[in-house]
């Protein structure tokens, strides 16, 4: 077996319009996808803009269950790890757009980060790694 890559992360989200707007406009990711299904549902994916790595499924939450998952999908853990090339651009930016951060920017040895949440509670690194 040859596993190739994990592309697409499914996030519970209470509508799929402000859902869309936060990654999209806040967070400036590119909507690859926005696509009537039956029973009014809609295949939503999102991007981060000129990244290689996974895309976001917004789901829009169809049960009590799901809607009990929308923003704990990772048990209060920082569970999603966004990296840029330019932390002080992208922190800045993201400030201005009204993003919640949780935290101080902090220099680590691996890095610069700041914990960030978005609109329903989910916990997001904004990382950039350093040189080496």
């Amino acid at each position: 077996m040859t596993i190739q890559s994990l592309f697409l992360v499914t996030l519970v989200v209470d509508d799929y319009n402000s859902a869309k707007a936060f990654y999209c406009d806040a967070l400036g990711f590119d909507c690859l996808q926005d696509e009537a299904q039956p029973e009014g549902k809609r295949w939503v994916v999102v991007k981060p803009k000129g990244g290689d790595g996974a895309a976001f499924l917004l789901a829009q939450a169809a049960s009590d269950a799901q809607r009990a998952a929308i923003g704990n999908q990772t048990g209060g853990r920082v569970g999603f790890f966004l990296k840029t090339d330019d932390f002080a651009r992208d922190h800045a930016a993201m400030l201005a757009a009204g993003v919640r951060f949780l935290e101080e920017p902090r220099h680590e040895v691996y890095g610069t980060v700041a914990v960030f949440a978005d609109p329903y509670g989910n916990s997001f690194d904004l990382i950039q790694h350093a040189a080496g």
